[in-house]
């Protein structure tokens, strides 16, 4: 379901051949990236890629699933056991494109690596999905509202391998950079114009906000980044005073794990907005730092939320387990904060990683810190 993380994802969707989808137009941020790589997109390149990499899958165009919860499912908290196979059917080519790209893009980080041809390759790989304008056609609702987090993924990938490329390179850098943009842009206007009120204030909003603060590096678009800074807050801004957020709670036996599922995008994006002159964090009376303190403070036996809900969660009920990629999050969160209760306890699952973050959080966030 939503939030499951590494372990057994998901999803088919249309595969796009390389018509498909109509082109909303460059964002005019996407052309400072070709500046940066001195190089302006031409004819298609060749998209082979160089040997031990692999050949790109065929890319998704198109999603059209619905919710994974019953019909009349109040604040949707019983799942449809068909309904949620079929979404994971459904999203299942692209979770593990980006589980597969997100292992290449983390080899940056290793000793003795090759990052120009770890570089190449990535972007070999995202070049046919960019050309093919993939996840363009989004057509339900559902759909759209899971879209953030592959969009985020993608980004962060990219965000990872974008430094090491070369020269050669740089004309898929920015095709790739303007494929993200149109989509999160259309995510933006989604999540403005058509998003369901409730979904407006929780997790995935914040995903698509995370989506556009990592896009936004990649294109130095301002007007993106300030939506991603604006919908970050937005969802920070409704926390409770212990730092529980409503949304969530809302979700029954389900609540801390989305309580968790909410945070690591939370966390990422402010991580990234903070350098960049929007101080999320300290929104609202600090309202990051509270969110993560009762969810953290929830990770034994999560009684508040139980009290809050009247339900047993579902990480003691025996439905879920907790694992790394839950509290992968914390590595950006402790460049905001390096509180050492919660370095111990990264120190514990480390090394961290969240294919939806990106991969190995513990290298990526090494990396940020020696910037």
């Amino acid at each position: 379901m939503a939030g499951e993380g590494d372990r057994r994802r998901r999803r088919t969707g249309r595969p796009a051949g390389p018509s498909a989808g109509a082109a909303l137009g460059r964002l005019t941020g996407a052309a400072l990236v070709l500046a940066a790589v001195a190089a302006l997109p031409g004819p298609a390149a060749a998209e082979t890629p160089g040997a031990n990499c692999a050949p790109a899958p065929a890319p998704v165009q198109a999603l059209a699933y619905g919710s994974r919860y019953a019909d009349g499912s109040e604040n949707r908290t019983r799942l449809d056991a068909d309904a949620d196979a079929e979404v994971d059917a459904a999203l299942k080519p692209v979770d593990d494109f980006l589980r597969d790209l997100a292992d290449r893009a983390n080899g940056v980080h290793a000793p003795g690596a090759d990052p120009p041809a770890i570089a190449a390759c990535v972007l070999a790989r995202l070049a046919p999905w960019a050309r093919a304008d993939a996840l363009a056609e989004l057509d339900t609702t559902a759909a759209r509202l899971t879209a953030g987090s592959r969009l985020a993924a993608f980004a962060l990938i990219l965000r990872q391998v974008v430094p090491h490329a070369g020269a050669g390179d740089g004309d898929k850098v920015g095709l790739v950079s303007d494929w993200l943009a149109r989509r999160v842009v259309a995510q933006m206007r989604f999540w403005e114009q058509d998003a369901p009120e409730g979904a407006r204030q929780g997790n995935l909003r914040a995903w698509a906000a995370l989506a556009a603060a990592a896009t936004a590096d990649l294109t130095d678009d301002a007007i993106m980044r300030g939506w991603a800074a604006w919908s970050t807050a937005h969802v920070l801004c409704t926390a409770n005073p212990d730092g529980s957020l409503p949304q969530e709670m809302t979700r029954g036996r389900w609540a801390l794990h989305y309580q968790l599922h909410a945070v690591a995008p939370l966390a990422v994006s402010a991580a990234l907005l903070e350098p960049r002159g929007f101080p999320v964090a300290g929104r609202c009376g600090a309202a990051l730092a509270r969110v993560v303190r009762y969810t953290v403070s929830e990770l034994d036996d999560g009684r508040l939320t139980q009290a809050r809900t009247g339900e047993v969660q579902t990480f003691f009920d025996g439905t879920r387990q907790l694992e790394g990629f839950n509290l992968a999050w914390l590595e950006a969160y402790l460049t905001l904060d390096p509180d050492p209760a919660l370095e111990a306890l990264a120190s514990v699952w480390r090394p961290l990683s969240h294919s939806k973050l990106g991969g190995d959080q513990t290298a990526i966030w090494a990396a940020e810190r020696d910037r």
